[in-house]
């Protein structure tokens, strides 16, 4: 625990070429009760948790919307809040200091941390950057390549599991890891796909999933670890469907199942924002329930940096 921290924030902003958001607390001092805040593992234990996800912004604007975001959001108290880390450490700049803004606003904050294309030095590094702020979590992850990039260099980390195993040398937080309800897209086959799922939910503490749309998918995935002796809780994740073009491009990339009956009430909608977001919030709804029905431990909403219709769909569920 780190009493009375003063993050260098500009200075990290700078050399990532970002601007310091408006609204961030980069004075405000990380006191005993921020530091740490809780770790994710505990919270579990507790009962269930809701959850949000966040992208590090990539220019001024985004980084107002964001400030306002995790101001609203985290007035639900959520268990947990995540940061994302770019296609081979792209967003590696901010996200620390999103993550910082996160703690200061009362919230346990959590890092997304991609082990691909780096070495064992730059990951410990990044570590303890975060083991100064008091950060006790961490979503380790494979994560992918830089554009045009085709091979992991020599010398760097290869798998999401190296990640795992580094953080309980160098740290005593909780760590998670991905899970893929449907199947890893780059897996050779199922069996498989499903035995690395099981090595790697092993060396855990928790798991989110990727985001999907029938909940058969993420009952069929825990009965298949349930089987392998792997009890680790599976947080669900969950993406409103909104934009129908965005999340075909993200499901075609994941191998997800996008189903067309969602598909044809968003087409139906037309440019109707409201009515988009209606539809977006009922199917997010009706999807959280029976994750909840189906013994879930918790749902991880996939914000893309919005309040809306996370915040809504969190209090329908009675989460919020």
């Amino acid at each position: 625990m780190v009493r009375g921290l003063r993050w260098p924030i500009p200075n990290c902003w700078a050399r990532s070429g970002h601007h310091a958001p408006p609204g961030l607390l980069y004075d405000t001092p990380l006191s005993p009760d921020h530091a740490g805040m809780a770790k994710i593992a505990d919270l579990l234990a507790q009962g269930r948790t809701l959850s949000f996800e966040f992208s590090a912004p990539r220019d001024l604007e985004g980084e107002r919307r964001l400030t306002r975001t995790l101001e609203r959001l985290s007035a639900l108290r959520p268990a947990f809040m995540s940061v994302t880390y770019g296609a081979g450490g792209s967003s590696r700049g901010p996200t620390p200091e999103v993550v910082r803004q996160i703690i200061v606003l009362g919230v346990t904050g959590m890092p997304h941390l991609t082990c691909v294309s780096h070495t064992r030095e730059e990951v410990s590094a990044l570590l303890d950057t975060y083991a100064e702020m008091g950060v006790e979590n961490l979503l380790a992850l494979h994560g992918d390549l830089p554009p045009g990039t085709d091979e992991v260099p020599a010398g760097h980390f290869t798998h999401a599991i190296d990640l795992v195993a580094l953080a309980r040398v160098r740290t005593d937080w909780s760590v998670g890891v991905a899970a893929h309800p449907e199947g890893h897209p780059k897996a050779t086959n199922a069996v498989a796909d499903l035995e690395h799922h099981a090595q790697k939910l092993a060396a855990a503490d928790f798991a989110i999933t990727q985001f999907f749309f029938r909940v058969e998918y993420y009952e069929q995935f825990v009965e298949a670890m349930v089987k392998r002796g792997i009890h680790t809780p599976v947080i669900a994740g969950i993406m409103p469907p909104i934009n129908v073009e965005g999340i075909e491009r993200m499901a075609a990339l994941n191998g997800t199942d996008f189903p067309r009956e969602i598909i044809a009430r968003l087409e139906a909608a037309g440019d109707d924002v409201d009515a988009r977001r209606l539809i977006a919030i009922e199917e997010a709804t009706r999807l959280g329930e029976a994750l909840l029905a189906a013994g879930a431990p918790g749902l991880h909403l996939y914000t893309m940096n919005f309040s809306e219709p996370s915040r809504t769909i969190a209090q329908n569920l009675g989460l919020a």
